[in-house]
């Protein structure tokens, strides 16, 4: 896995045991839910296997100042890189089965119990592959497309005349000022904004919402549908917090649709004795 992008050998006898043109006796895999699995196939695509991605990630050490709000380079770029890495490992999966994209990736981040340095970043999604008769679409540069859409809005997003291109993040890891004792106990009973702490938290945001849509804008996007902002301490230190923002990008298959004319997702019941 040095270059990043290695399948691991049990992984390639996993690939090939899954349905393709050159092994129709195979079978599928995904995370679909029975809704998602007959909305995606209603979409002229079929799920081939489940992709996945893994990455452990040692971080590295960055000190802050006590009195200072400040963005912690060293961890962001360490958070964007692990998660990347993830990612092109998961994409390389869903080349090796000859899936056009992925479909409902989650990213999910855990610390490791034997040290608080280490984090796994792991994600998973399902490949798919258009049924015969459909023109099928691929990502940026020719690649598999990925989206953290669910069955249900990747079959939407099709006939609103849309089609994903790429999920798209940012991230970054702040620290957030402590307030001096006299100022905080100028505050003891009194209602007040803590305006560094405000300013703090809203740069960091918008710091990440920035790089998620310099992403979208570089794979030539119209635009992020399905954006997810949500913030985490991953058990650092107190006032170092990471926001993380991640959508997925979109542009026309031809042109727009009137939004009138888009029909009612079609819903299957089910019930579980």
């Amino acid at each position: 896995m040095s270059d990043g992008t290695a399948i691991p050998q049990h992984a390639l006898e996993r690939l090939k045991g899954l349905r393709s043109e050159g092994h129709p006796g195979g079978i599928f895999t995904s995370d679909f839910s029975v809704n998602e699995f007959l909305l995606v196939r209603k979409a002229g695509f079929e799920p081939v296997g489940l992709c996945v991605g893994s990455c452990i990630y040692h971080l590295g050490i960055q000190y802050s100042s006590w009195s200072q709000n400040q963005e912690m380079n060293v961890l962001s770029q360490a958070m964007y890189h692990a998660r990347e890495l993830a990612m092109s490992r998961m994409r390389s999966e869903a080349e090796s089965m000859g899936a056009d994209g992925i479909v409902g990736v989650e990213l999910t981040v855990k610390r490791m119990e034997w040290d608080d340095k280490i984090l796994e970043f792991i994600a998973i999604g399902t490949g798919v592959v258009h049924a015969k008769g459909h023109p099928g679409y691929k990502g940026h540069n020719g690649k598999p497309f990925t989206s953290d859409l669910s069955g249900q809005d990747f079959w939407t997003l099709l006939q609103a005349g849309y089609r994903p291109l790429e999920m798209v993040m940012g991230s970054c890891v702040y620290h957030v000022a402590h307030q001096g004792m006299f100022k905080a106990l100028g505050n003891v009973g009194n209602n007040t904004e803590l305006t560094n702490f405000s300013q703090a938290l809203y740069d960091a945001r918008e710091i990440a919402m920035e790089r998620m849509q310099h992403e979208a804008t570089a794979v030539k996007a119209e635009g992020v549908v399905g954006v997810d902002l949500h913030e985490g301490s991953h058990n650092w230190q107190p006032h170092i917090i990471e926001f993380f923002a991640v959508g997925t990008a979109v542009t026309p298959i031809t042109t727009e649709r009137d939004a009138s004319t888009i029909p009612d997702p079609q819903l299957v019941l089910s019930v579980n004795n």
